[in-house]
C-alpha cells in the first residue's frame, strides 16, 4: 500500500514545490490541504487529492492527520502559527517536518524533543532551501575543518523567488525585531536589514549586496557546531528592493509595521511589483556560506556556493529530500532536529544529486 502524505498549505507556491517533488521521487499519494473550497480546486495527477482545512481548527486537524505517514507543514507564515499541528502530530504517532522560517515557532518546536523521542515521531523543523539546504551546507562546511570558528552565509534571492504573498508577509514581518546574533561566543541585538556588504556569488548573479536579516540558521547553528560567530545576510536583485526593505526596516515606525493590515497592504504592492520585475530578473536564488578556522595548524575557510534559477523549486527540493528520507526509512530519528542536525552530508548530497542540484566546494585555503 503506498505511503500517506499530508501537506497543509499544499496549494501555496511552497507547498505545491514540496508536492511536486513527492511525486517525482517518491511513490507516496498526496493530499493537499489547504482552504479552498473543494469546488475551487482541480488537481490532475492521480496521486493527488484536495482537502478543505482550516489549520487553526484543532478537531479537524486532528481528523486530518490520523492515518497519515508523514505530515509537511507548509502552512505559513509561521509567526502567525502555535504548536498545534506539531503536538498533534507527536499524539498520533505521525512523523513531522516543515518549513518554518520563524525563531519564536522554531524554538517552541525545539524544545519539544523529549516529548517526540517519546513518541517515536521524527520531526524536522525548517527544511526547505534557506533555511533548509543552507544548514546542511553548514554541515558540510564544519566537517572539512579541523576547527570550525565562524560561519558566514549570504543569500540572494532575484525577484519574488518564484514564491507567493506568504513569503512577502514574512519579509516584512521579520523587520519588526533586532536579529538575536550569535557573535563572539554570545547572542548580540543587530537591526534588521543593517551593515550592507557586498558579496560575489556564482555567476550569473554576481556582486551582490547583502544586509542582516533573521534567520533560522542564527538560532541552531551555534548550537550544533562549536562556532564561535554566525552572520546571516540576505539580499534581492535588483538592488533597488535592497532599498526599500531598508527603508521599511529603519524609516518606517514599527507600531505602523506591527499591524497586520498594514503588512498585508505592503505584502500585496511587493508582490505585485514582483511580478513585473521577474520578467527581467528571473526568479532564481544563490548561497554562499564560508566557514572559518583551523585545519593542519592554520588558519583556513572553506567556501560553498548553491544556485537554482527557481527559488520555489529549490525550496521544495530542499523539503522533498528530507521528507524522502523519512518515508524511505534512511531517516530515522525520534525527537525535533533541524536540518544539519538529522541529515548526514552523505544522505544531503545524495538527495540532491537526484535532483540535479549541486553543492560546490572549495577545497580549505587561506582566507
Amino acid at each position: 500500500m503506498a505511503q500517506q502524505v499530508l501537506i497543509l498549505g499544499g496549494l501555496g507556491r511552497i507547498g505545491s514545490s514540496v508536492a511536486q517533488d513527492l511525486l517525482t521521487h517518491t511513490s507516496a499519494t498526496l493530499t493537499l490541504a489547504g482552504r479552498r473550497s473543494p469546488t475551487q480546486v482541480s488537481l490532475n495527477h492521480p496521486r493527488q487529492r484536495y482537502l478543505s482545512l482550516d489549520v487553526t481548527d484543532g478537531e479537524g486537524l486532528r481528523r486530518a492527520i490520523a492515518g497519515y505517514d508523514l505530515v509537511v507543514h507548509a502552512a505559513g507564515p509561521f509567526s502567525y502559527r502555535d504548536g498545534q499541528v506539531l503536538h498533534t502530530c507527536l499524539d498520533l504517532g505521525v512523523n513531522y517536518l516543515d518549513v518554518a522560517d520563524n525563531p519564536p515557532y522554531v524554538e517552541r518546536a525545539l524544545a519539544l524533543k523529549e516529548s517526540a523521542t517519546a513518541a517515536g515521531v521524527s520531526a524536522i523543523v525548517s527544511t526547505g532551501v534557506f533555511p533548509g539546504i543552507s544548514n546542511s551546507m553548514a554541515r558540510q562546511g564544519v566537517e572539512a575543518l579541523e576547527q570550525p570558528e565562524a560561519i558566514h552565509l549570504s543569500y540572494v534571492v532575484a525577484g519574488s523567488g518564484g514564491a507567493g504573498v506568504t513569503v512577502m508577509r514574512t519579509t516584512f514581518l521579520e523587520l519588526q525585531h533586532p536579529i538575536s546574533a550569535w557573535i563572539d561566543g554570545r547572542r548580540q541585538p543587530v537591526a534588521p536589514y543593517s551593515q550592507r556588504q557586498r558579496v560575489t556569488f556564482p555567476a550569473p548573479y554576481g556582486d551582490c549586496a547583502v544586509y542582516w536579516y533573521n534567520t533560522i540558521e542564527a538560532l541552531t547553528l551555534p548550537r550544533s557546531f562549536p562556532v564561535q560567530t554566525v552572520t546571516t545576510k540576505f539580499g534581492s536583485l535588483p538592488d533597488g528592493y535592497n532599498h526599500l526593505t531598508w527603508l521599511m526596516a529603519h524609516a518606517v515606525p514599527k507600531d505602523w509595521l506591527r499591524e497586520p493590515s498594514n503588512i498585508e497592504s505592503l505584502a500585496q504592492v511587493s508582490y505585485r511589483m514582483t511580478q513585473v520585475s521577474d520578467r527581467f530578473t528571473g526568479t532564481g536564488i544563490a548561497m554562499r556560506v564560508e566557514v572559518q578556522g583551523q585545519h593542519q595548524g592554520s588558519p583556513s575557510t572553506v567556501t560553498l556556493t548553491f544556485t537554482c534559477p527557481d527559488t520555489a523549486y529549490a525550496a521544495g527540493a530542499g523539503a522533498g529530500c528530507v521528507a524522502q528520507l523519512l518515508l524511505s526509512g534512511q531517516l530515522n530519528q525520534p525527537g525535533v532536529w533541524p536540518v544539519e542536525q538529522a541529515l548526514t552530508t552523505p544522505q544531503f548530497l545524495s538527495a540532491l544529486e537526484q535532483r540535479h542540484l549541486t553543492i560546490r566546494q572549495e577545497a580549505p585555503g587561506e582566507p
